[in-house]
């Protein structure tokens, strides 16, 4: 499976428009350019996720997801040395539903913007709290964050200017 995103920092307040949140904890068994091999677990879900490279625009990538009993994403934690928190807010715009992510711990104050799309070329409309775009930028995968400490990732959102 193919999935194609662009992702963007955030610049301004996107919580009123937000129609849910969750807690994701995240841990990687593998976090490289090449590969990604992660542990997602959201309250009493869990899944798998290999990612294969960005393509060389980093639109999209190969992605393979499958869900896994918590216990079992709980045990494989404990093999993750890289780690992430954050809440995802899923914050629908006109015909689109951007999710995002309000890191915790090292990346406090980071906030990145996904959007998932059909095409690498489909069209969408900006909200006025999206700001830059980061897509293909390595330093706001997740995989990477998860290897980083803050001092390390140069980033301006809402919490970082």
């Amino acid at each position: 499976m193919i999935e194609i995103e662009r992702k963007f920092l955030v610049k301004g307040d996107f919580r009123a428009a937000a129609v849910r949140k969750e807690t994701i904890v995240q841990g990687y068994l593998c976090a490289s350019v090449e590969r990604t091999v992660r542990v997602r677990i959201k309250g009493e879900a869990a899944w798998i996720t290999i990612k294969g490279p960005a393509n060389e625009n980093g639109f999209s990538y190969a992605e393979f997801e499958y869900s896994i009993p918590a216990s079992d994403a709980r045990a494989m934690m404990q093999l993750c040395d890289n780690r992430i928190e954050k809440d995802r807010y899923y914050v629908p715009y006109k015909s689109h539903t951007f999710e995002v992510d309000v890191f915790h711990g090292a990346h406090q104050g980071l906030i990145v913007a996904e959007l998932e799309l059909q095409s690498e070329n489909e069209s969408f409309e900006k909200p006025g709290w999206l700001g830059e775009e980061v897509t293909g930028d390595e330093r706001y995968y997740n995989a990477y964050l998860a290897t980083q400490s803050k001092h390390q990732v140069a980033h301006n959102s809402v919490g970082n200017k």
